[in-house]
């Protein structure tokens, strides 16, 4: 899509009806903004812009998230996996006494619950006759609620989980952020494109026009602090005379 100043305020009101129905799909689930849309989703699109734009949506995120892993190396493959799966049972349970939110996946993200604790699959640990399950744990960001508090909140919990016989529950490498439904911010990006291009085409004057292209590409995401990220469209902006 490509739009001058003109068109753009209208363009606003109606990028979404030029989107895809897959883009789309992700106006209410969550996604993990380590992942990246453009890897998950190159069969479908290519990368517009590798570099970010100026504009766009910085907000705080809506999960501190840290990736658990629970481990055991009873000897017995029965009983090893009868600990890990009891433990893992006893983690869902107190999840919410704790303040947290259990999930799975890599890029969309599943609640995890009793009703489906038996889709995790035990792997193979890097050690003989171990084995392990990882799942996720969520802890919401607000302005009651840091991004400190958040990792305490989790930390705590992990803490709460108890042994059973050879398993133990640790967290596993840094923690990351998540964003429920990130196509629904696609309106407020994109308005604040339009206010960014009239600011500059006023600044520019009257002899020239500001072209805007790439509006209706995909909402995407990269994290931009501690517990803040940047939603935003790859659009190009290029200021050009008036004829």
């Amino acid at each position: 899509m490509r739009v001058s100043i003109l068109g753009l305020i209208a363009s606003v009101l109606t990028v979404q009806l030029a989107t895809s129905a897959a883009a789309q799909d992700l106006e209410s689930q969550e996604i993990m903004v380590t992942a990246s849309r453009i890897a998950f989703e190159e069969d479908e699109y290519e990368a517009y812009n590798n570099e970010r734009p100026a504009v766009g949506l910085r907000r705080t995120a809506d999960f501190l998230v840290q990736k658990v892993t629970i481990s055991g190396d009873t000897r017995d493959p029965k009983q090893r996996a009868s600990e890990i799966r009891t433990m893992l049972n006893e983690a869902v349970k107190r999840a919410g006494i704790a303040g947290v939110e259990l999930a799975f996946g890599e890029y969309i993200l599943t609640p995890l619950s009793i009703a489906n604790v038996d889709e995790l699959t035990l792997m193979n640990d890097n050690r003989p006759d171990s084995q392990r399950v990882s799942f996720l744990v969520k802890a919401r960001l607000s302005d009651a609620q840091s991004g400190i508090a958040a990792q305490k909140r989790i930390a705590d919990y992990i803490e709460s989980v108890p042994e059973n016989g050879r398993a133990q529950m640790d967290g596993s490498g840094d923690a990351s952020l998540s964003v429920v439904g990130p196509d629904s911010f696609r309106l407020q990006i994109t308005a604040a494109i339009a206010e960014d291009a009239s600011r500059l085409t006023t600044q520019m004057g009257e002899n020239y026009a500001v072209e805007v292209e790439g509006l209706n590409k995909p909402v995407q995401w990269a994290r931009s602090g501690p517990s803040e990220v940047f939603l935003f469209i790859p659009y190009k902006l290029t200021v050009l005379p008036r004829p």
